[in-house]
This record gives C-alpha cells, sequence and structure tokens, in this order.
C-alpha cells in the first residue's frame, strides 16, 4: 500500500512540473504562411525524404521588409522593431515544429562518383533527351552571340561545392546561412473543395435508384455508347495488326504499312487517329531506283564531254611572234605533240569513232595523227 501511495506522489509531482506544450498563435500561422509563399526555398533529400528549406538570413532580411516590419497604419509599432525581434519570433516557430533546423555537410568527391556511376545507368533515352536540349541551348547561345565563354556568374555557381543536410544538435533559430527545413504543410483549400465533390459523386451515385426514369436513362445510354467506343478501339487495334501481318508476309518483309500508328502510343486522344497511314520499304533498291541512277551517272558523262569539247573549240591566244611553214621541225614536233594529249583528253573511256587529225592550238593547222 505504501509503495502505491509513492507512485501516485511522484506521479502528482510530475504532472505539476510537466508543462503543457503552447499552441502556435495566429501570428505565427500568418507569417509561416507568408514566408512560404515569398521566401525562396530550394528543394532536397534529407534522411530520404523530398523536403523544402530556407536559409536564416534571407527568413529576417524579408521580414523586415515586410508589414510586419514595417508599420502598416500610423499610430502603430510594428512587429518587428529590429532583426533580434525576428530572430526571437522565429525561435517560437522552432519550438513549436514549424520548422527544424539542419547544417550543411558538403559533399566529398567519393560520393560524387557513386553518383555518376548510378546515372550512367539509367535509359538511353532520357541521356538523348538531355543532350538533345544541350544542343538546342548551344545553338539558341551561339545564334544570340554569347559566344563559347561562360559568364562569370556561371562558372562560380560550377564552382560551387553540392552539399546535403544534416541535423542539427543545436535546435535553436540564428541569423545565419544555416538551412531550416519546413515541417509545416498545410493542406490548400482547393484539396478541401475536391475531396468534398468526391464524397457528394459516391453518394450521388449510391442513390442511383432514386433518380429521375429519364435521367437514369441517358446515363444508361451513355454508358452504352462508351463501352461501344472501347469495343471499337480494340476492334481496329486488332484490324490494324492484321493488315500489317497479311502485307509482311506478301512482301517477304519488305513492305510495312501501319493503319493509325499512333494508336497506341502515349499521345493525346486526337493525335491517336492522325496520320491515317505510315508506309515504310525497308527492301533492297527498287528497279525505278536503279534506272534513275544509271540515267544521272550517263548525263554526267554526256556533260563532261561536252566540256572537254567547249575547251577545244575555244580560240587560244595567239603567239606573240608566229613562226613561219617553213620554220623549224622543232616546232611542228611540239604542235604534234599538243594533239596529241588533246586528242587523249578528248578521246574519253567511251568515245566510238576514232579521230584522224586536229587542229593544233598553236599553228591553227590540221595535223595528221600519222607518226
Amino acid at each position: 500500500m505504501a509503495d502505491r501511495k509513492k507512485t501516485k506522489r511522484r506521479k502528482e509531482e510530475y504532472s505539476d512540473v510537466e508543462e503543457k506544450p503552447e499552441k502556435p498563435s495566429k501570428d505565427e500561422y500568418n507569417v509561416a504562411n507568408w514566408i512560404k509563399n515569398n521566401v525562396p526555398a530550394k528543394k532536397t533529400k534529407f534522411l530520404n525524404h523530398n523536403v523544402q528549406y530556407f536559409t536564416g538570413s534571407k527568413a529576417v532580411e524579408a521580414l523586415m521588409e515586410s508589414k510586419w516590419g514595417t508599420a502598416a497604419k500610423e499610430g502603430e509599432e510594428p512587429l518587428f522593431k529590429t532583426r533580434e525581434d525576428c530572430v526571437a519570433f522565429l525561435d517560437d516557430m522552432l519550438r513549436h515544429k514549424f520548422f527544424h533546423r539542419a547544417k550543411k555537410v558538403p559533399v566529398s568527391e567519393e560520393l560524387l562518383k557513386a553518383k555518376k556511376k548510378r546515372d550512367a545507368s539509367k535509359s538511353s533515352d532520357e541521356k538523348d533527351k538531355k543532350e538533345k536540349k544541350e544542343e538546342e541551348v548551344a545553338e539558341s547561345s551561339h545564334a544570340e552571340g554569347k559566344g563559347q565563354e561562360l559568364s562569370e556568374e556561371e562558372e562560380r555557381k560550377k564552382k560551387k561545392k553540392k552539399v546535403r543536410l544534416e541535423m542539427h544538435f543545436k535546435q535553436y533559430f540564428e541569423d545565419n546561412l544555416d538551412a531550416y527545413v519546413w515541417i509545416y504543410d498545410p493542406i490548400p483549400l482547393y484539396y478541401w473543395l475536391f475531396g468534398f465533390l468526391v464524397v457528394l459523386a459516391g453518394i450521388g451515385i449510391c442513390l442511383f435508384p432514386l433518380w429521375p426514369p429519364s435521367v437514369r436513362m441517358g446515363v444508361y445510354y451513355l454508358s452504352i455508347a462508351a463501352a461501344g467506343f472501347l469495343v471499337f478501339v480494340i476492334a481496329l487495334a486488332v484490324i490494324r495488326f492484321i493488315v500489317f501481318c497479311a502485307i509482311w508476309i506478301l512482301t517477304l518483309g519488305s513492305h510495312h504499312l501501319w493503319l493509325f500508328p499512333n494508336l497506341t502510343e502515349d499521345v493525346g486522344f486526337f493525335a491517336s487517329f492522325w496520320p491515317l497511314y505510315h508506309y515504310e520499304y525497308k527492301g533492297g533498291e527498287s528497279g525505278t531506283s536503279k534506272k534513275k541512277k544509271k540515267k544521272k551517272e550517263k548525263l554526267s558523262d554526256n556533260e563532261e564531254e561536252a566540256d572537254i569539247a567547249k575547251s577545244l573549240k575555244e580560240p587560244e591566244p595567239e603567239m606573240e611572234n608566229p613562226q613561219d611553214d617553213g620554220g623549224d621541225g622543232g616546232s611542228n614536233q611540239s604542235g604534234r605533240r599538243c594533239c596529241r594529249s588533246a586528242l587523249k583528253l578528248a578521246r574519253g573511256p567511251r568515245s566510238d569513232r576514232p579521230a584522224t587529225s586536229i587542229t593544233c592550238p598553236v599553228t591553227r593547222r590540221q595535223v595528221p595523227l600519222s607518226d
């Protein structure tokens, strides 16, 4: 009995000593909502949770410039006269579990390398998208004349070390660059509205037997139309697959024809029915393409022969001291050599008629080709 009395007395003593936790005031809720909307916050992972945090000095500066830092009306005193008042008020908010203090720890190079390896193991589609975005950004910057050199601000951002958050042992507010992680996460008003509408919709569906007959008939026809549309889409998917297989088998895999190619793709409602078809040829070169290539080759050969003929027909500039007909034999031999070289150029791999003589561009005479 004596032991029980002692325990009762101890409980009474502890109950008298322990203070009940104070509830946050309206001003604290108002200030918390204002800070969440106006003070810049960053996102990060803290203990495997996605959280938002802000810096203490920025919050104090913002509150000093807010309506609580300056008198809203004449004759009224502001809530925060000095920065110390802001720090004391935010300290009370921290004790009331609006946020908690965390410390920034620089990330080591080993952890960064491990993260890079994890990023390398991601899907190739994400990498292609990132590369395309980087190319587009590079092209736009080049077109705008920004140049290849980065600005000083961008270099500073790159040089900044990455940090991670850890729980701080001293849980009180200070006017410094420490991180304060938000715990207060109010539910938006539209969440309550949507939830209320969902409840009303559930009650209305349960009261379906009490609906008017005309409304019930309309809902019945709508349900039949929706079911018919689903059956139509499924049948269309089966038909397009059958058509593709039939054409693929008959053409031995050289012709691919898809009706409504975006029907099963992750696109919008109207985009899934457009285009109507997609045709693709995956066989060898067709006969028409081969004929076109041969015609192009023939035309190119004819153009080369025409250019050579024009170059031969064009008059050469006259010599300043033309020699007579009875000159030395060296000039005739040089003329014949020139003619032979011109004939070799004129005679292509496709020349049919052999030439017996040709005009020398130096002496302007018909020179026989025989020695």
